[in-house]
């Protein structure tokens, strides 16, 4: 989580026009501009309509624009170290504990969502709602679940996720495992199959269901190192495929030696 929110900052501040990461957020902006564009070749057949198609044009990156750079102070906010004994100089935030940035960063994101149209409003409900788990953590726990349920499939994935995590902190396993299922299922891009399977085999790993961790461990790393590109050469593992073999070696090395061999690394 902390990861997506220090990546999100960086596109956040780093360009007034350009998006170039392909991040599910960004996409949504490219689609509002987009409609801009278009509006404005509808009306280019009359200098008068151009204009304001001009006009509308702008006012599509403006507005993004603005939406963008709120929401990357507040992202700052949240993803600020804690320190407590760092006093705070005016010039950037700091905080003494980790209650206090997050109820800044909640009262900031709040203020996007309450300021701003989509995909901005739902994005920063999403943000908010995982500080609130901090500050208020029914209330977190409540919005996640709704946001879970909402139209905007990637939001309701990386909502549904974060409430998994939050069922799989407080100890209620069985309706983590239901969560990190349903993701599983889903084909979700934002949260892949791989990351929600390895995410489930740890909590069946809490429950004592070892043979079940290690069957999904085990189907995790097997499918990644026999996964192959157009070219036919090996692909790299991801990530989650990388701490599943890390997992299935600590929690069952009979099963992990049964794995095919690593493909060899290239340059």
């Amino acid at each position: 989580m902390a990861k997506y929110k220090k990546k999100r900052a960086r596109e956040l501040q780093h360009d007034r026009f350009r998006d170039t990461a392909m991040t599910v957020f960004d996409r949504f902006g490219d689609q509002l501009e987009g409609r801009g564009r278009m509006i404005l070749y509808a009306l280019a057949g009359a200098v008068i309509a151009v204009a304001l198609g001009l006009f509308v044009v702008r006012w599509n990156h403006r507005k993004p624009d603005e939406a963008r750079k709120a929401l990357g102070r507040a992202i700052t906010i949240a993803t600020t170290p804690v320190s407590p004994t760092t006093p705070s100089t005016g010039a950037s935030p700091s905080f003494t504990t980790e209650q206090e940035r997050a109820q800044k960063a909640v009262d900031e994101f709040q203020k996007v969502a309450a300021k701003y149209g989509e995909p901005y409003r739902t994005e920063a409900r999403y943000l908010a709602a995982t500080n609130l788990l901090t500050v208020d953590r029914n209330k977190g726990i409540a919005e996640l679940t709704e946001l879970s349920k909402g139209s905007n499939p990637d939001v309701a994935a990386l909502a549904k996720f974060a409430l998994a995590q939050a069922y799989e902190t407080d100890g209620k396993y069985d309706e983590a495992v239901q969560l990190y299922r349903d993701l599983a299922a889903s084909g979700a891009q934002v949260i892949t199959p791989e990351t929600a399977n390895l995410r489930l085999a740890l909590v069946y790993a809490k429950q004592g269901k070892k043979k079940e961790a290690a069957d999904l461990l085990f189907n995790i790393v097997d499918a990644s190192r026999k996964a192959k590109g157009s070219d036919q050469t090996p692909l790299p593992p991801s990530g989650a495929a990388t701490d599943a073999a890390k997992e299935l070696q600590k929690l069952d090395p009979d099963r992990y030696a049964q794995l095919p061999p690593e493909a060899p690394a290239f340059g």
